[in-house]
């Protein structure tokens, strides 16, 4: 028998609340998860299956937000962007700048058990 993948989840976020919530939901579905408080942080494992982008707590712009994800992910990391749903013009800038899914923070929050395994079944 196989061990099976635990997916890898790397959340940058510097909004603490949410990264709380978001930590519990992630781990109960059998995810590991780190956490990063801004997308100028370091990871310390090296390369994850998701990366979970909350453009609501990161100043900078979606499209350098999208690229340094994608750099601190990995090769074959999926990016998914999440802010306010009254920002979509944020969000689209997200799927613009190459984010493979951007939802609301409602949706995210509210099930990111979802996201993780759109983005990690085989």
């Amino acid at each position: 028998m196989q061990p099976m993948n635990v997916p890898q989840v790397l959340l940058i976020s510097s909004d603490l609340m949410a990264s709380s919530r978001l930590a519990g939901a992630v781990r109960s579905v059998g995810a590991e998860l780190e956490t990063l408080a801004g997308a100028a942080g370091v990871p310390r494992a090296g390369a994850f299956d998701i990366v979970l982008l909350d453009l609501q707590s990161l100043a900078a712009d979606p499209a350098s937000l999208v690229a340094r994800a994608r750099e601190l992910g990995g090769p074959a990391a999926k990016v998914v962007a999440f802010g306010p749903h009254v920002w979509q013009d944020r969000l689209d800038a997200a799927v613009a700048a190459g984010a493979d899914e951007a939802v609301s923070r409602g949706a995210m929050m509210g099930d990111v058990a979802a996201v993780i395994r759109r983005w990690t079944q085989t």
